[in-house]
């Protein structure tokens, strides 16, 4: 006889309380956890008023679904909601330990699967290699292009970015523990500060995680007091998302090039960035280290993963000269997950270890 342990039921939760519904992948080793179903509707006329209202009434979903002990400091997630744009086929709000990114590139990898094989965009016709999927992203449309065969996802992900652009270069800021450190400003959906990890002392292939974190943090924190983040289309996008330490191979070579980033509330990332790699292109083609279609590798010191990125045309925004970048790599499912709530339950809501 089967065991009543074989038949799929959930234990016994709180009724009133809706059962978070979740699909689990990552690429490159960075999580991405989707919500099926269970959020509350996001309200808002544009994606961007859709932020600021999950941020100000249903952040209780984010720190449910990305603490413990559901989850874990370094998880992240993505909330599909409705898009204002007449040419996308999904909106997504992106979570993470500390709020709400406007941008992020492995994720986008993994919803362009996604969608596809759940059915958020038409099916393929017959024969058809790779389908695309216009994700609306709080940084604007962003376009990924799936492999895929019989009308399925099959192999790698590629996207074409927002308008990625230079912000600051050979910008000196006082880092305490460090002292005076350059780094550069640059934009690829999210601003990140770029700076090799041997101007702080460290070796970004030996180095411990938790030293390569510090450092970062460091100089996170150190931009945030002492320079101004401006976005030429909206105050909502002007905000240091984190700091990237880099090899400080930056001028064009074939083999990888290797990167760490930190952002969030020292949140580290599994993969190489997507989000990352685009505005490191950006800075590369800006100091002329790069051209347009010359691709390269970048190599996650965490996991070890590698995206490709090469900037395919050139843009503008604002006053700022910009790149389109092209960011490719592969996203894998993990899993699927009915999260609930019992409600005497005094860690409801998730915590986090500092």
């Amino acid at each position: 006889m089967e065991s009543a342990l074989a038949v799929p039921r959930l234990p016994p939760h709180d009724p009133g309380t809706p059962v978070l519904s979740v699909v689990d992948m990552h690429t490159g080793g960075e999580p991405l956890r989707i919500v099926l179903a269970g959020c509350p509707e996001v309200s808002g006329p544009t994606l961007l008023a859709k932020r600021r209202y999950m941020r100000q009434h249903l952040d209780h979903v984010r720190r449910r679904l990305m603490f413990e002990p559901r989850g874990h400091r370094d998880m992240y997630g993505a909330v599909l909601v409705p898009s204002e744009l007449p040419d996308a086929h999904l909106g997504v709000l992106f979570l993470h330990n500390e709020g709400y990114s406007s941008m992020c590139g492995h994720a986008v990898l993994a919803l362009g699967r996604f969608a596809l094989d759940f059915g958020l965009v038409p099916a393929p016709a017959a024969g058809t290699r790779e389908a695309r999927v216009n994700i609306h992203c709080p940084c604007g449309l962003v376009t990924a292009f799936v492999a895929c065969e019989d009308g399925r996802s099959h192999g790698p992900v590629r996207f074409h970015s927002v308008p990625a652009f230079v912000l600051a270069t050979d910008l000196m800021v006082d880092v305490p523990g460090h002292g005076k450190v350059v780094v550069d400003i640059a934009y690829g959906g999210a601003f990140y500060a770029f700076v090799s990890a041997e101007k702080l002392g460290l070796d970004i292939c030996s180095a411990k995680t938790r030293d390569l974190v510090d450092a970062a943090s460091a100089v996170t924190e150190a931009v945030k007091a002492q320079f101004k983040i401006n976005h030429p289309d909206s105050e909502d996008l002007a905000f240091l998302y984190g700091t990237i330490l880099t090899d400080g191979k930056d001028a064009y070579t074939n083999e990888p090039t290797i990167n760490i980033c930190v952002f969030a509330d020292e949140q580290v990332d599994r993969s190489p960035t997507g989000s990352g790699v685009t505005a490191r292109i950006a800075l590369q083609i800006h100091k002329g280290l790069l051209e347009l279609n010359q691709a390269r590798a970048f190599k996650s010191s965490a996991t070890g993963s590698v995206f490709t990125g090469k900037a395919v045309r050139e843009a503008k925004c604002g006053d700022f000269k910009a790149v389109i970048v092209e960011v490719s790599g592969q996203a894998h499912y993990t899993g699927t997950a009915s999260f609930i709530v019992e409600d005497d339950d005094p860690l409801r809501d998730g915590f986090l270890l500092k």
